[in-house]
């Protein structure tokens, strides 16, 4: 089954596609500033892993005409909250394990929401992204276990991982990219070992 879905804010709405296999092990939530041509090959991705997946934009269409707007670490991960807080009302979503896949910008907010929603979030995942930059106090209190993806000569996110790991009290681990690799399915991996905790 596959729907669209639309998160009203003050701002404009955000848009997004749940798509449901039959008997899914769990929900990942792709969460992405605005939606990337890749979305649809991590979705299926994941569906050959037997996860459902949620992939919703967490800029409006006018705030992603403002380039620092992906910047904007707390706006992102307010949004991100209220996505995750929306699953729990859903009747399609409310019961599944969930977990976080995003990249990029959108990985600090990731780390934080995650934090604020210890008790819903199961795992996080991040292709890519400066992790330290979720600050200390939100890494300091992430319970849900961290993977994050790196290309191997993204030497800019080694340095932000090396940062933020003083302040990981939790699972945590860093995994380089082989060239050709699949990020979706090294989180999708992930995502089953911590699911079933």
């Amino acid at each position: 089954m596959s729907r669209f879905i639309t998160l009203h804010t003050p701002h404009g709405s955000l848009h997004g596609q749940l798509n449901l296999p039959d008997n899914p092990c769990g929900l990942i939530v792709i969460a992405r500033a605005h939606h990337a041509a890749e979305d649809a090959a991590i979705s299926s991705t994941f569906a050959d892993f037997g996860c459902a997946t949620l992939s919703m934009e967490l800029l409006t269409a006018q705030e992603v005409q403002f380039p620092d707007a992906t910047q904007n670490v707390p706006r992102l991960t307010q949004r991100l909250i209220d996505i995750l807080d929306m699953t729990r009302k859903d009747g399609d979503m409310e019961q599944l394990p969930l977990a976080i896949f995003t990249s990029g910008d959108v990985a600090p907010a990731a780390i934080r929401a995650a934090a604020q929603r210890d008790a819903l979030v199961r795992a996080v995942a991040c292709h890519g992204g400066l992790i330290d930059r979720a600050g200390a106090q939100a890494l300091d209190l992430l319970v849900a276990p961290l993977l994050l993806l790196l290309e191997t000569d993204d030497l800019v996110g080694k340095m932000a991982y090396q940062r933020a790991t003083s302040h990981l009290g939790g699972v945590h681990a860093m995994q380089l990219l082989e060239i050709g690799e699949d990020p979706a399915a090294l989180a999708a991996t992930w995502f089953l070992g911590h699911f079933s905790g």
